[in-house]
């Protein structure tokens, strides 16, 4: 049974950190794949930043150089260092995998988390 469990999610106030987990299991978690998305309310699920298998990094220019995505495949777990947190970053936080490169697409996800609620106040 394929499983995504984020967590790490809170309230915090402008300019605080975060860092949320995503622990995977029932499924081959170093070939996939991985990448955060977030959900505000009204709006549509978006790609926060990937993580190809080699370790190669990408982030939404939202996020960029705020936010730091990694991977441990020794533990099938994957994060998110979110830094310097601003008002517009409040929404639910889904951590997804991917067997295709263009994991920042929410039509190329093969499995989703359950989502953790990030809160910035100002």
């Amino acid at each position: 049974q394929v499983q995504l469990v984020e967590s790490g999610g809170g309230s915090v106030q402008a300019g605080g950190s975060l860092r949320l987990s995503c622990a995977a299991s029932g499924y081959p978690f170093s070939i996939y794949y991985m990448a955060w998305f977030r959900q505000a309310p009204g709006k549509e699920r978006e790609g926060v930043a990937r993580i190809y298998r080699d370790g190669r990094k990408y982030y939404a220019d939202s996020v960029n150089g705020r936010f730091t995505i990694s991977r441990d495949n020794t533990k099938n777990t994957m994060y998110l260092q979110m830094n310097s947190l601003k008002t517009e970053d409040t929404a639910m936080y889904y951590c997804a995998a991917s067997l295709l490169v263009q994991c920042d697409l929410v039509t190329r996800i093969r499995y989703w988390g359950q989502g953790t609620q990030v809160t910035v106040s100002s």
